[in-house]
């Protein structure tokens, strides 16, 4: 077995909308300046990238990638299947596992810091998220190969300790180890942001992207002592580094965390508050509740649309994020946009990403 930390990349997509064309381009354009900074990391081996994206391939590779393209139907790829087959055919002992931009703001300084942690360390796994993993750094055991791993990565770092013993930890919490692309709102978070790379901030200029809902969310945040409503799944660091670095008085209602890698979603066990307040209250009062109690509100929408058992498609999420209601199919996600957009304070909606790494990158850009 190589003793080198060995990368795995995983960048898949079948775009069906021009929005999910708009998110493709960025991830790529991040996989790339990612790419780049590999390359300056003494302690990673050899690059693997598996993608179902031609236009990738030669990019990539001129970056030192090893990639292989595959014909598999997203709805038919299982990650853990495809894992497994890498890491068998290629003999790797250590390897860092993640998403195409499941790390677009991470430094070269903390590539080297997660290679040096598994380089001295057996029977390990390190991760950015013990519930929702982006990024999972693990060594490889004699046993490896008789495990079902997950068909999606969220959950890889709990099945890698739970069915292999392999001792668990958490990385430290930075935008680097926490920012992940996977909205529309990262984004915007990106785009009006200083912290991108080369590629990737030539792609945002691009994009005719409207910045003007999260300027104002930012000035309020920036502000002394304003109210700030946070919902969704929000984890305890950030409320720390919220409370660490800017001057807010925080009104947060955490919920349903995990709620992918514990199955919640997929045995249609996800409950919200928020869904219950919603239909009592009905849109219009909820959102003149929350203009009363706050100055901005955040919100992860991906709990309320799965406590409705809405079956959306991406560009539906995704034109929900960047405000864009009209173009909304679904109904009740039409109307849940249309108020907010409209509702007197700035009201940002998105996933997990938004109240984790985005929210981390804004505290960032706007600590004094």
């Amino acid at each position: 077995m190589s003793k080198d930390v060995s990368a795995v990349i995983f960048e898949g997509s079948q775009p069906n909308s021009s929005v999910e064309e708009m998110m493709i381009r960025v991830r790529q354009a991040a996989l790339l300046d990612n790419l780049e900074k590999m390359k300056q990391v003494s302690g990673l081996g050899k690059i693997y990238l598996h993608t179902n994206r031609p236009e990738i391939v030669k990019p990539a590779s001129e970056l030192g990638a090893q990639v292989s393209l595959n014909s598999i139907e997203p709805q038919n790829f299982h990650f853990g299947n495809e894992l497994q087959k890498i890491v068998i055919e290629n003999s790797l002992d250590r390897v860092f596992c993640l998403n195409g931009a499941g790390c677009p703001l991470i430094t070269v300084t903390e590539l080297e810091m997660i290679c040096s942690r598994l380089l001295g360390s057996e029977r390990f796994v390190y991760t950015n998220n013990t519930q929702s993993a982006d990024m999972v750094a693990f060594t490889v055991t004699d046993d490896f190969a008789d495990i079902k791993l997950p068909a999606m990565d969220n959950s890889l770092a709990l099945t890698l300790r739970d069915q292999l013993g392999l001792e668990m930890e958490l990385m430290p919490h930075s935008r680097g180890l926490l920012f992940d692309i996977d909205t529309p709102t990262d984004l915007l978070v990106l785009g009006a942001g200083p912290f991108c790379g080369p590629r990737t901030r030539e792609v945002l200029n691009s994009l005719q992207l409207d910045y003007t809902t999260l300027e104002h969310a930012k000035a309020v945040l920036a502000d002394e002592y304003e109210d700030i409503v946070l919902v969704g799944r929000v984890g305890a660091p950030i409320i720390a580094r919220l409370n660490a670095v800017l001057k807010l008085r925080l009104r947060v209602f955490s919920e349903e965390r995990g709620m992918k890698s514990l199955g919640r979603i997929e045995n249609n066990e996800v409950v919200s508050l928020l869904g219950l307040l919603l239909d009592h209250a009905g849109m219009k009062k909820f959102f003149e509740y929350l203009a009363v109690v706050a100055r901005c509100a955040i919100i992860d929408s991906r709990v309320l649309i799965y406590h409705y058992k809405l079956n959306l498609s991406d560009s539906d999420r995704f034109l929900s994020d960047l405000g864009q209601w009209r173009e909304v199919k679904d109904p009740w996600l039409k109307e849940f946009t249309r108020f907010a957009v409209e509702c007197p304070i700035p009201v940002i909606l998105g996933g997990h990403s938004l109240v984790s790494g985005s929210l981390w990158a804004l505290c960032d850009e706007l600590a004094p």
